[in-house]
């Protein structure tokens, strides 16, 4: 399923990319796109990690199982949204909000995964912290266009 969101994320990017991107203003400090896919891909290598401790458990209350697996399927849909919203419609004032929301569902996951798994929990942390600047970076490229 990670892979699945992270494939099509990446061709909705590169929708974007072409020239409607380069005719954007954007802060200096926007980290290069090179940069920006080896983050994606520890995130994405990080949330696959979580989810494989979670699913691994044996022990897991089956409400909150089925609970933390559909904010994960939730996350990867606002994940895959963004992508598309961002890039391939290039909705920029749109995007701002679906990231905060992206960003909202990891601290929400945090929260729902740090009892049944604390690796689990704290592989999420850099996404949290990723999701929370690119909401940031994407809120800053909509005021300067």
């Amino acid at each position: 399923m990670v892979f699945i969101v992270a494939s099509l994320g990446s061709y909705f990017t590169n929708m974007g990319m072409g020239g409607w991107y380069e005719t954007l203003n954007i802060p200096l400090w926007t980290p290069p796109g090179a940069f920006i896919g080896l983050v994606w891909t520890i995130i994405y290598i990080l949330l696959t990690f979580s989810m494989i401790l979670i699913l691994s458990k044996r022990n897991i209350d089956q409400f909150k199982f089925i609970h933390i697996k559909r904010w994960f399927a939730l996350n990867l849909i606002l994940n895959l949204f963004w992508s598309f919203v961002f890039f391939a419609n290039q909705e920029i004032f749109l995007a701002i909000f679906v990231a905060g929301m992206l960003a909202l569902s990891v601290y929400i996951l945090i929260y729902l995964v740090r009892p049944v798994s604390r690796w689990g929990a704290i592989a999420l942390y850099p996404y949290a912290i990723w999701t929370t600047f690119a909401t940031i970076l994407n809120a800053i490229i909509w005021t300067l266009n």
